[in-house]
């Protein structure tokens, strides 16, 4: 009798994966009831099954009426309006057991079933496997967890997609919980390139949080974060010091003093893996970027006595007569006499015919950028600051230890406070040097073979479209990244500005609201499974609600994803005008029907402002 209840029609198209099934006129057409559990017939999104042999075939709806007909109506003449269109998408043993693709082709008058939620439990997983993690349930069916498989959610990349307010944020701070759990995995490794610092306080009991200019009151868990200019390549490097060069003479001359000057340091400061023969511009050495530019700037913008002996440099001379010489250390340059031919005037004072530099904007730019506080994490890096010979305190194994090998699973970096300018190409070397390290280190106990790392970027269509140094990186990332341990999860309020073979690659996407059809477009081209009629669902879902497809799931899963508790949620709430709930319940940041309060302190408005930070010691955190 449950066998009959669940029947829905035969099938009279087979087109590829796709089908066409005629409801039969016995079958309802609104609500039926199995095992007492009532089913609406023809929901879009809800799966069916054809029975064949011992095996179960299963499909998911993607078009109901007319529109779902086959194109020959000759044959949909019979039937009138009652079609569905269905799309396969794998097949299941009668033992409970569940694969993705099919191994046979149902055809014409094959049974078509209705799902019921018996057979969902046996095709989503079972919960106590420890490679399964929660993150949900199935929407219409809150007894059946959303299940994600890890093994094929990290390496296999990932992408969460969905307008502003959406439920993006939530949805990140859910899967973070989730597999950081210390119990079940106690190696877990994840970094989050976090650009609003949304998800320092929902994950500060489980995270290292790196940031400039961090907050350092007591009981603060931020730590600076340093990224040593010297660990950048010469692209990088001179991107963000000296911009564009006008000639390739400037160009070659800078690479050469920057070459020369690493060269030095390594002979004073051998370096384990490395030597002189094989040094180049590129390589992680540490020199004194001060006193290249010191010494440019001497050669390029001095002056010189061509009369004396020597043709010694023409310094200003202070209130106590000694030479302005300039300091390298607090980038502070020289000054020079004017010019003059007129020795009535006093001693012949000229320019340099030998300048190294024909222009001399960008040393400007480099000696203010290296006095500028916001560049300190860059340029004066703490213990990886080198001295004028290129000594350091610390080396790079440090700084990388402190990212992916804390004991605590996830690492935030938080560049809320990295300026606009740069903000690309910071990304694309903090991923450059973390997937260098572990590509290289890949045999070993730290490298991500033994321990896995996943990359959270979020807001990537910032920093991920068709230009910038993060780009490439990335595309390799995703491309490459899984045989060496290293998956990238892709977070994004717009798809259609994420470079396309970055999405192409990503194995698994959670699919929240989007209104925007180019984005929505971008998602069903990217997508393993061909369910347009599926991603079509796309701008009426609710908040916190997702459509999970691809590899990390045997079924594609509509789903309502679980919100954190309260003390663990990002700094993403929207606010809202007027709450209905109650202070202590409301999980808006205010409104206009809260009592104001007394006094503001708009000192405090001006410190956070100033600090570039929205704590001050008062706020709690």
């Amino acid at each position: 009798m449950a066998f009959k209840s669940t029947y829905l029609g035969t099938i009279q198209d087979v087109s590829g994966t796709s089908i066409h099934i005629a409801l039969d006129n016995t079958a309802p057409s609104g609500l039926t009831y199995v095992d007492g559990e009532g089913y609406r017939i023809g929901q879009i999104g809800s799966f069916v099954k054809i029975p064949i042999g011992y095996i179960d075939l299963f499909g998911i709806v993607t078009q109901v009426g007319a529109s779902a007909a086959p194109e020959n109506q000759v044959l949909a003449q019979p039937y009138g309006y009652r079609w569905i269109k269905v799309q396969l998408i794998g097949e299941g043993q009668r033992n409970g057991s569940f694969q993705r693709g099919i191994s046979q082709y149902p055809t014409i008058s094959d049974e078509v079933h209705l799902v019921s939620e018996s057979d969902l439990k046996k095709i989503y997983g079972q919960p106590d496997r420890p490679y399964f993690v929660k993150v949900g349930h199935i929407a219409g069916a809150e007894s059946i967890p959303a299940l994600i498989d890890i093994n094929k959610l990290v390496t296999r990349h990932s992408a969460i997609v969905g307008t502003t307010g959406s439920g993006k944020s939530t949805t990140v701070a859910s899967i973070l919980n989730a597999i950081s759990d210390p119990v079940k995995y106690p190696s877990a490794r994840v970094i989050v390139f976090d650009l609003h610092g949304e998800y320092g306080h929902a994950l500060k009991d489980r995270a290292n949080i790196f940031k400039v200019n961090p907050d350092k009151t007591a009981g603060s868990i931020e730590k600076d974060l340093f990224i040593p200019f010297w660990a950048l390549k010469f692209e990088e490097l001179v991107g963000i010091s000296f911009g564009q060069f006008s000639s390739e003479k400037d160009y070659n001359t800078v690479l050469e003093k920057i070459t020369n000057a690493k060269f030095k340091s390594l002979e004073t400061y051998p370096k384990n893996g490395i030597d002189t023969d094989s040094l180049n511009v590129d390589s992680p050495i540490p020199f004194s970027l001060n006193h290249v530019w010191h010494e440019l700037y001497t050669k390029t913008l001095g002056k010189f006595y061509p009369d004396k002996a020597g043709k010694p440099l023409a310094f200003e001379l202070d209130d106590d007569g000694k030479e302005m010489k300039g300091n390298p250390i607090k980038a502070i340059p020289p000054v020079f006499k004017p010019v003059n031919t007129n020795t009535a005037n006093g001693d012949r004072v000229q320019h340099p015919t030998d300048s190294p530099l024909a222009n001399s904007q960008q040393l400007h730019s480099l000696g203010s950028k290296l006095r500028i506080p916001r560049f300190d994490f860059l340029f004066k890096p703490g213990d990886w600051t080198p001295a004028e010979d290129g000594k350091t305190e610390k080396d790079l194994d440090s700084l990388i230890k402190e990212w992916i090998g804390s004991d605590k699973p996830i690492t935030i970096m938080d560049l809320s406070g990295v300026p606009n300018s740069i903000l690309n190409t910071i990304i694309g070397v903090l991923l450059r040097i973390i997937y260098d390290g572990l590509f290289w280190a890949r045999n070993l106990s730290q490298g991500g073979r033994n321990r896995p790392l996943l990359l959270l970027m979020e807001e990537a269509h910032n920093y991920l479209n068709n230009e910038g140094s993060a780009l490439p990186v990335v595309q390799k990332i995703v491309k490459e990244g899984r045989k060496y341990g290293i998956g990238a999860m892709i977070v994004s309020q717009r798809p259609s500005e994420v470079n396309s073979t970055i999405l192409s690659q990503c194995g698994t996407f959670f699919a929240l609201r989007l209104a925007n059809a180019t984005d929505r477009g971008h998602i069903t081209s990217a997508v393993t499974d061909n369910l347009e009629g599926l991603t079509s669902m796309l701008p009426i879902l609710r908040t916190g609600e997702a459509i999970i497809l691809g590899e990390a799931v045997k079924l594609p899963m509509r789903t309502l994803i679980d919100a954190p508790p309260k003390d663990r949620r990002p700094d993403s709430q929207d606010p809202i005008i007027y709450d209905e709930q109650g202070d202590d319940d409301s999980m808006h940041p205010g409104g206009w029907g809260i009592k104001m309060e007394d006094n503001p302190n708009y000192k405090e408005f001006l410190e956070t402002w100033r600090a570039q930070s929205p704590f001050v010691k008062r706020i709690i955190k």
